[in-house]
């Protein structure tokens, strides 16, 4: 009689957790851009360098029609330095990738958990995202600027060019004189779609 009672338990709690996921909805992405800068301190000057990541995969869970929160995982090992010669692009690259900075061959990837989004009025932008951003093994929460459109089950997010400390995720020179004559903040800039985006007007390409 236990055991009946026992299997009829759990029969119930499957039947729920079912129940719950039944009306779950996952939007995937399928269009991104992800560009950084990094800024180099001469003399009272900085100089910088730009380029670009991917994404590896990126998705928005949905409760019925109502967007829960999104997941995002970063490729690392795609990181490019984009604005400087063939030759010293290799050069540029490879040291990003090395221990130096973001150690790429131990951490793979890095990942974006989204949390929410508050709407903003009067600005040039319409809402500040909020969520989870783990680099190096180091997650800090932060939030940013951006332009979000959600229609049912479609999403795109701009956002706006914002900073990071590269300090809090421990991407520095160890023990080199030449972290100095870097800037902390390294700024992203990126945009996500549900759907293919026309690059220049990036708006999602009519089917």
């Amino acid at each position: 009689m236990k055991r009946l009672l026992l299997f009829a338990m759990m029969c119930v709690s499957v039947s729920f957790v079912f129940a719950q996921k039944k009306g779950d909805k996952v939007s995937k992405v399928v269009s991104s851009e992800i560009r950084w800068w990094g800024y180099k301190v001469v003399k009272t000057e900085a100089s910088s360098h730009s380029g670009t990541v991917k994404l590896k995969s990126g998705k928005f869970n949905f409760d019925k029609t109502v967007l829960v929160d999104g997941e995002f995982v970063i490729d690392m090992r795609s990181l490019m330095a984009g604005d400087v010669s063939e030759e010293d692009q290799v050069k540029l690259t490879n040291d990003l990738k090395s221990s130096n900075f973001f150690e790429v061959k131990k951490f793979p990837i890095a990942t974006f958990h989204l949390t929410k989004i508050i709407p903003l009025a009067n600005s040039e932008y319409n809402s500040t995202v909020y969520g989870d951003f783990t680099l190096k093994g180091v997650r800090k929460t932060i939030s940013f600027p951006a332009n979000v459109y959600v229609t049912q089950f479609t999403v795109v997010i701009e956002s706006a060019k914002f900073s990071l400390n590269r300090r809090d995720f421990k991407v520095f020179y160890q023990s080199s004189l030449k972290d100095y004559f870097i800037k902390n903040e390294m700024d992203i800039q990126f945009r996500v779609s549900t759907e293919k985006l026309d690059n220049e007007n990036r708006v999602p390409v009519k089917k």
